[in-house]
């Protein structure tokens, strides 16, 4: 293992010529759902003030026994390549590294001591507990001055409601007496334990519903703290967002942006000059168009950066002569990192269109990023760059996986019904001899403003590409009209049209890729989660050409999905009013009102305490296709949300997908060709 990362950290000094290392060794192992929970996530890359260290989380699933989760830890390692080593032990996990201005402490969460709290660490040594909190941390933030640790944590239950309970008289009034999240202050003095914290806002708002991560930020005086709220916890008013400076010592609390968008993001320049933000549309849209602004601390008027390329621009910092916002976004298929000058000229690209830079974390110095990076035959790792020039440095090296083969994957385009360019990701099967034709698998994301990206096919998920390619079929991904990465008005085309244009879309991508005599016509499967579920629904009542489904917690119902799920404003933003104004247009575009006639097998897979997308949608389905007789069968994974989270059911959702499509498609046995309703 030593000689290898050598090998590959060599490598890595020429920055894109990277290669897989152990997965594209020689060995002949077949990718499966079991190897796909080997791979390793990656995450939170964190660079030391000085540039000099990095650490990073890294996590895996832990099955053994009755357990069924996922456990993070800490590593650390040099920028430049040389060393690393794991930072954190234990049986629980420890997340969201952070560096003290100092550089001598890394603080994390950690609920090795009951609740979710706040805990420090030297490069070396046991690590020490500082928050001692009933609801548990969700974010936090140390002060530039180093002396004090600002932390969000939701309100917890008063005396009297933990009687209640205990004596079940505990009924609720939907939409009253939230719990809120707020920001709350404690000193950080590394040498004593489980300091006294002291709550800073008070209100009736909340903090984090939006961005959680870039919810509030220190001046660079640690004086202030700019933070976004929302009236309430609930999704839904994510547009209602605005942002408000509090005074660390007093408490006070003034409104810096409060309109008809929603603002966010807010992120002091180190000059402290100006605050950086988002402001939506107005009023604001699911389409999740947004601009960069800047604003005076003491008030005034916001300054319009230019737009970046996506209008969904991400707050990574400033650039440390406070002369440029760093933000992140996706370009077609790739994650990239780029700079927006304050004097409102067109962005800079820093990251190189050809690269995925993931999850970009800038230091506190602003001098390194750490990021993320992967390719669809390259496992995620740990990347560290200076900002001055991109020059970026493998810093983890933590993916031991076999070297079973994956399937080529390149980004394909085609022309729409109404000749709209529209791209996806092309993955053929394991050993693919040009000519053949063979079976072909659609996926469609979710979202809608779901994009798919050029990330690593092996990654676990409910439909596990690297199989399907080693079991011989071709995958093709479809970023569909509504997705990002292509400009604000390709998002916003779908509007009023699911199901229209978006099919279009898909249809014309599979006859592409047959035509290119790569797909076999006759075995066709589609399957998607969420939105992606919602298409999957959609395609079976619209074309029989697909010979097996899999709707994975998709909407099927428009109007039933509306009053039970927790984005209420969704459905009536994108088409244009409520049901009851708009009924026509909500009848005709969902699944359930065009479900008399379908054919096509179709697997069903929703979480039980899905409150995203309830699972009574996925019950509508899978009771329609049943009365009509269609070959059909409904799993419920127990206490997951909208995405599947344990590792042993995740594992059980890729294994159906596989046998449900390996059972219905036949490979190597071509089906007699059926004619399109």
């Amino acid at each position: 293992m030593r000689k290898t990362a050598v090998i590959l950290r060599a490598v890595c000094l020429t920055y894109f010529a990277l290669t897989v290392g152990s997965v594209t060794a020689s060995a002949q192992e077949q990718w499966s759902p079991e190897l796909a929970l080997q791979v390793k996530r990656i995450g939170n890359v964190a660079v030391s003030p000085d540039g000099n260290q990095v650490v990073f989380q890294v996590t895996e699933a832990v099955m053994e026994g009755e357990k069924s989760e996922w456990l993070s830890h800490l590593h650390i390692a040099a920028t430049d390549g040389s060393r690393s080593f794991q930072l954190t032990q234990g049986e629980k996990s420890a997340t969201a590294p952070a560096w003290s201005p100092d550089g001598q402490w890394i603080a994390f969460i950690s609920s090795r001591g009951g609740k979710p709290n706040i805990w420090v660490i030297g490069a070396s040594g046991e690590a020490r507990q500082i928050t001692e909190v009933k609801t548990g941390v969700t974010a936090f933030r140390f002060a530039p001055d180093g002396k004090s640790i600002a932390f969000v944590m939701t309100d917890p239950p008063s005396e009297e409601e933990e009687r209640a309970e205990q004596e079940k008289r505990d009924a609720r009034v939907v939409d009253e007496n939230f719990k809120m999240a707020h920001l709350h202050v404690v000193p950080f003095n590394p040498e004593e334990k489980r300091q006294k914290t002291r709550r800073l806002t008070e209100g009736n708002f909340n903090i984090g519903a939006l961005f959680a991560g870039n919810a509030f930020n220190w001046s660079p005086d640690s004086r202030f703290i700019a933070f976004a709220h929302t009236p309430t916890p609930l999704v839904d008013d994510w547009t209602r967002s605005d942002i408000s400076i509090v005074e660390v010592e007093t408490g006070a609390i003034r409104s810096l942006a409060a309109t008809q968008a929603a603002e966010s993001q807010p992120v002091y320049s180190p000059d402290g000059d100006w605050i950086a933000f988002t402001i939506s549309d107005v009023p604001p849209s699911w389409g999740f168009t947004s601009r960069v602004h800047v604003i005076d601390p003491s008030g005034g008027q916001p300054q319009p950066l230019a737009n970046s390329y996506d209008q969904q621009p991400g707050i990574i910092g400033w650039s440390a002569d406070s002369r440029a916002v760093l933000i992140s976004e996706t370009h077609r298929t790739v994650n990239r990192f780029s700079s927006l000058p304050l004097d409102g000229s067109s962005p800079t690209d820093i990251s190189p269109p050809d690269m995925m830079v993931g999850a970009v974390s800038l230091n506190a110095t602003a001098s390194h990023v750490g990021f993320v990076s992967q390719a669809p035959e390259r496992p995620p790792e740990a990347y560290v760059t200076p900002i001055d020039r991109f020059r970026p440095t493998q810093v983890s090296w933590v993916q031991d996986l076999p070297g079973a083969p994956l399937g080529r994957t390149e980004v394909v385009r085609w022309r729409s019904s109404d000749d709209m360019e529209i791209e996806g990701l092309l993955t053929y099967p394991v050993g693919y001899r040009e000519g053949v034709a063979v079976p072909l698998l659609v996926i469609v994301h979710g979202g809608p403003t779901g994009v798919f990206v050029q990330g690593f096919i092996a990654e676990r998920g409910a439909y596990p590409i690297a199989t399907f390619a080693a079991h011989g079929y071709a995958v093709l991904r479809c970023n569909v009209r509504g997705s990002s990465g292509y400009g604000r008005e390709f998002r916003y085309a779908n509007y009023s049209d699911w199901g229209g244009g978006d099919y279009d879309d898909i249809m014309t991508g599979v006859d592409e890729v047959i035509a290119r005599g790569i797909a076999d016509p006759q075995r066709l499967g589609v399957m998607g989660w969420s939105y992606g579920g919602f298409m999957t629904s959609w395609i079976i009542t619209q074309t029989n050409r697909f010979k097996a489904a899999s709707v994975g917690a998709g909407v099927t119902n428009l109007m039933s999905f509306t009053g039970t799920a927790d984005i209420q404003g969704f459905i009536p933003d994108y088409f244009g009013g409520d049901f009851w104004d708009e009924f026509d247009n909500w009848r005709t575009h969902s699944a359930m009102f065009n479900v008399k006639g379908v054919t096509t097998p179709t697997l069903v897979q929703h979480g039980e305490h899905d409150a995203r997308v309830p699972i009574s949608q996925g019950y509508e389905l899978y009771n329609a296709l049943k009365r009509q007789g269609v070959a059909t069968k409904m799993v419920v994974y127990p206490r997951q949300p909208h995405g599947i989270q344990e590792p042993k059911l995740q594992l059980d959702a890729m294994r159906r997908n596989i046998e449900w499509f390996d059972q219905w498609l036949k490979i190597g046995e071509p089906r007699a060709e059926s004619g399109e309703r």
